[in-house]
């Protein structure tokens, strides 16, 4: 069984409520996971959020989830990714300052790719960058996603009718950024979370390069 501690922060507009998964031996990184559209019923105990928790801790990561402004116990009121991104940045801080020298890497799903695509810009422009981005149901056409590292891992339900695959890949397609698609998912992954934690498992330790070639071979 995962070991969890939840925990509160002082974010932007009050207290955050948030959950530590801990890897079973001496971290080897830390993992930032952003939840789904608050105005929509996204938490942090998303079914795809709690699924990239459990696989950055079996990839030895410690992982922090937070809820967003108005979310569950976390104070404030949704302030359409703007201070979202201000509050990730905190925790981003907050981790980085209780474990240091770790790198971060920074996930999300839907609303939380969108916060965390500007959120590694910011990092990047002040000298910290992300050690890597992972993208589930990029929320592109919705909101307007920044450029990723050409290492991102973008992955996307083939029968996403709440963001378009078709979004996706416009957004993506300048980039030269493949996305893997999963045959029969929809925005919510039903039933095909397991593919989730299988690609990031799988292509973890792979140069990006790597990753377009698997990609293209499926």
């Amino acid at each position: 069984m995962i070991k969890t501690e939840k925990f509160t922060l002082t974010g932007g507009a009050g207290q955050m409520e948030g959950i530590l998964d801990f890897p079973k031996s001496a971290a080897r990184g830390i993992a930032l996971v952003a939840h789904p559209h608050p105005l929509y019923g996204g938490t942090m105990e998303n079914k795809v959020a709690v699924t990239l928790a459990r696989t950055f801790v079996q990839l030895g990561y410690v992982v922090a989830r937070i809820n967003f402004r108005g979310v569950g116990a976390s104070e404030g009121v949704h302030d359409h990714g703007v201070g979202e991104m201000d509050d990730m940045a905190i925790l981003h801080a907050w981790m980085t300052a209780r474990y240091p020298g770790l790198p971060v890497t920074l996930s999300g799903f839907s609303f939380g790719t969108f916060v965390q695509s500007h959120l590694a810009h910011r990092l990047a422009a002040a000298g910290t960058p992300a050690e890597r981005l992972v993208l589930i149901g990029s929320a592109a056409g919705k909101w307007e996603m920044a450029t990723v590292p050409a290492d991102t891992i973008v992955i996307h339900g083939e029968n996403d009718d709440t963001i378009p695959l078709i979004d996706v890949l416009d957004w993506l397609r300048p980039q030269d950024i493949p996305v893997i698609v999963i045959p029969g998912a929809d925005h919510f992954f039903h039933r095909k979370l397991q593919h989730i934690k299988g690609w990031v498992t799988q292509l973890w330790h792979r140069p990006a390069d790597a990753i377009t070639d698997t990609a293209s071979s499926d």
